[in-house]
């Protein structure tokens, strides 16, 4: 039953994916070029290649393919589906103002005739689409010389009767140089130019490539300066966090927690070096890499967490799996940042002068019989000390306060990464970003120092915490 509901959910995922698509193929391009044109071309062949490539990024991995393989697809493959979100979301916007100027254009066209509108109280003459009546020209020899355009309308008299209903073929029937007589859209077989061409043809397609452009420039705005902002390099947040059993003598004692690293196919070892050089320039006392630090292999990235083994601070630098390390191999990222220098709590604790501090596993490790076990990590400390507990996700603050944890430090949220991506965060989080209180526990959760899938960020900007904590004795 599980797996066929999973089954469903993605099915119905790319059932969305190509309907949004191809709503944006109609908006961006067929109503924006012209039939058989280059442009249209190239563009409809984009619309079919960048999905399939970020279908590739997000599945290369799992699927064992190959790290450069990897790396070619992610790149576009991932910005697309930013691109994509904001497109969307832009082109959503715009489509109550499209709808208006189209239902204006086409009142205001119905309201004016071909060559302006008719005069007040004026009765159009209509004449049967079917020609002149033969016996007056046997009646009048010279009649077919001088009538020989009796049997059709005029310009405004042939629009009038249209609108009326009252003839059959009024373009047919407008004289030469008159508007019957301007190109049509091949597509639409609205007039593209003359006076009834008001928000049709041209006017059409120019409102609709205005809206396109406009769309388009918002978007890679948007995007480009959120890809910025990850390839940037995290910026130091600084938190107080006062606890009631903390001793006077650890006033001020500074952890630096950075969690959601993602080293992968697009974040490598400069993004490493940045983030070590950050964190040591705030002179920690302690360094805590709460989860997600990889999405591979150590074969694969080993290299890129390398400058980990530079990360400097008086009580040392401890580690937790995430969910991640559970994709990419999580006890051999383990054995791993031990090498490093850095110090996996997996599901311990290690007694520090003013307080305890303790790890355990993330939820994902369930899967593997390596889930959090909290009392092993907890069930027989001293209650009179102070307990910092490292766990990658919120939603385990449960346990937290169960075991009487003074503050827990987590990542996993990222804050939402693409906004609104943090209401969606919240559905599954008791905190998105923040420090928040649940009885006597305080959740301190930090919006991570990298990115998953897209290197983007927007409205939840990536960071590197400094927790200082505080003595209700000092």
């Amino acid at each position: 039953m599980t797996i066929l509901l999973v089954v469903a959910g993605v099915l119905l995922v790319l059932a969305l994916l190509v309907l949004v698509h191809r709503w944006l193929w109609i908006r961006l391009i067929r109503d924006t070029t012209a039939p058989g044109g280059r442009i249209r071309r190239a563009g409809t062949a984009l619309a079919f290649a960048l999905p399939l490539l970020s279908v590739a990024a997000l599945v290369a991995g799992r699927a064992g393919a190959p790290f450069w393989l990897e790396r070619t697809v992610a790149w576009p493959g991932y910005l697309w589906l930013a691109v994509l979100l904001y497109l969307s979301l832009a082109m959503l916007v715009a489509e109550p103002v499209r709808a208006l100027w189209l239902r204006r254009s086409d009142a205001a066209a119905r309201r004016t005739g071909a060559d302006g509108p008719a005069a007040p109280g004026a009765e159009p003459l209509l004449v049967p689409a079917s020609g002149p009546d033969p016996t007056e020209f046997a009646a009048e020899p010279h009649a077919p010389a001088r009538r020989a355009g009796a049997g059709r309308a005029t310009a405004p008299q042939a629009t009038l009767a249209a609108v009326a209903g009252l003839t059959a073929e009024p373009a047919a029937s407008a004289g030469p140089g008159s508007d019957a007589d301007a190109p049509r859209d091949p597509e639409t077989g609205a007039r593209t130019t003359g006076p009834g061409a008001a928000g049709s043809g041209v006017s059409r397609r120019r409102f609709a490539r205005v809206v396109a452009g406009t769309a388009a420039a918002a978007t890679v705005g948007t995007v480009g300066y959120g890809t910025y902002g990850v390839l940037r390099g995290p910026r130091v947040k600084r938190v107080q966090v006062p606890l009631a059993k903390l001793p006077r003598a650890a006033h001020g004692f500074r952890i630096a927690v950075v969690s959601d690293i993602h080293l992968g196919p697009i974040l490598g070892r400069a993004h490493t070096t940045r983030i070590v050089d950050t964190i040591n320039r705030t002179q920690p006392d302690l360094i805590a890499v709460v989860g997600d630090l990889v999405d591979g292999s150590v074969e694969d990235l080993g290299p890129a967490a390398e400058p980990l083994r530079g990360l400097r601070a008086r009580h040392g630098s401890y580690f937790v799996t995430g969910n991640h390390e559970y994709f990419s191999g999580a006890q051999q990222w383990v054995d791993h940042v031990r090498e490093l220098g850095l110090t996996p709590l997996e599901n311990a604790r290690r007694p520090l002068p003013y307080f305890d501090l303790a790890g355990v596993n993330d939820i994902a490790g369930e899967s593997e019989g390596q889930g959090p076990d909290f009392q092993a990590a907890l069930g027989d400390r001293d209650r009179s000390r102070s307990a910092v507990l490292l766990a990658h996700q919120p939603v385990v603050i449960d346990e937290a306060v169960r075991h009487g944890v003074d503050l827990q430090l987590s990542g996993h949220t990222h804050g939402g990464q693409l906004w609104p991506g943090e209401y969606v965060a919240e559905l599954a989080n008791p905190t998105v970003a923040g420090l928040e209180r649940y009885g006597d526990t305080q959740l301190y959760v930090s919006r991570g120092a990298g990115a998953w899938g897209p290197p983007v960020r927007v409205g939840a900007p990536s960071d590197i915490t400094v927790v200082e904590l505080a003595s209700y004795q000092a």
